[in-house]
């Protein structure tokens, strides 16, 4: 097939989503209603069912125009959105479950990213062979707290401490700070992302995946609301076509990765290529679906770390919306 077919196919594929998209709308919808969703980092593949849902319509088809848009401080998102200064944020179940400890009133109404994403990592041709062998080694991590509670239980499972390893604040710069040598390993490196970063320039890693190695499994990526607006029904009906989304991208990942970079050509390079490839297993299917039991158990986590003084209730941080 020629190119210029395959143009011409492209086209007659996107002005038939359109239409149907319209139609699905119907000539009696009403005006589109505006909906701010704060990211919690620039624009990467980790965000691919948002802009994949965008592209096609899927939110327009729903009433909704929505609007992304990238913090310039990630710490900001969901204070903005406890502050009823925006209407969602993207964020991280840990992050949420403290932060609602510390009275901030926001709920999880929503997942991006189902698994963790978060590892340590160490250089693949390293001394590093089992997490054992980090006693005496240097770790570095970027954020204190949560890092320190899954270091530690990573260290505790395989017979050390925290008190085992000297730790090595790198300000987010894990990748250069592990292969120039300042640690033997880092903490908080997100597999999709720092293992790519290391492959690409001859450098490779090894990945210790917090989930296996003492820490209970979370949603990485979540969406949150504020705790007075859930009865909001933009809400649902961003998460319908936020749905829609991910069943498109899942089944058509080469045609939604056209859709994620267009107009967008800064994001068309291998990392992110190689990070959309390794993040798509990773979304969830279901972004509305609650696991309580799984919340409530990496609450304990978070409780006998001291990251928070008492497990409350999930329906205190996290709900799932119906129609």
């Amino acid at each position: 097939m020629t190119m210029f077919s395959r143009c011409c196919l492209r086209s007659r594929f996107y002005f038939a989503l359109s239409l149907v998209c319209l139609l699905m709308v119907g000539p009696g919808a009403h005006a589109q209603e505006k909906l701010t969703v704060l990211l919690d980092w620039f624009v990467n593949p980790d965000h691919a069912p948002l802009f994949v849902a965008q592209e096609l319509g899927y939110f327009q088809a729903r009433g909704l125009d929505v609007e992304f848009i990238a913090p310039a401080d990630p710490n900001d998102p969901p204070k903005l959105v406890a502050a009823k200064s925006a209407d969602l944020a993207v964020s991280y179940q840990p992050q949420l479950q403290i932060q609602v400890a510390a009275d901030l009133p926001l709920k999880r109404i929503g997942t991006l990213v189902a698994t963790p994403l978060n590892a340590l990592v160490v250089l693949a041709d390293g001394p590093i062979r089992s997490l054992a062998d980090l006693k005496g080694r240097k770790v570095g991590f970027s954020v204190g707290g949560f890092e320190d509670a899954v270091l530690g239980a990573m260290l505790k499972q395989n017979g050390l401490s925290l008190a085992s390893v000297e730790l090595v604040n790198v300000n987010f710069s894990l990748s250069p700070a592990l292969i120039s040598g300042q640690v033997d390993a880092v903490i908080g490196a997100f597999r999709n992302f720092e293992l790519n970063q290391m492959d690409l320039v001859d450098r490779p890693g090894r990945a210790f995946y917090v989930e296996e190695h003492g820490v209970p499994a979370y949603d990485e990526l979540i969406l949150v609301a504020h705790s007075d607006r859930l009865a909001d029904p933009r809400f649902r009906s961003f998460l319908d076509g936020l749905e829609a989304g991910v069943q498109y991208l899942v089944n058509h990942p080469d045609e939604s990765w056209e859709l994620f970079i267009e107009g967008r050509p800064e994001l068309d390079d291998e990392l992110n290529r190689r990070a959309w490839r390794d993040t798509l297993p990773r979304f969830a299917l279901r972004p509305a679906a609650l696991d309580s039991v799984r919340y409530q158990r990496f609450a304990g986590f978070l409780q006998e770390h001291g990251l928070i003084d008492t497990v409350r209730p999930v329906a205190d941080y996290a709900v799932e919306l119906h129609p």
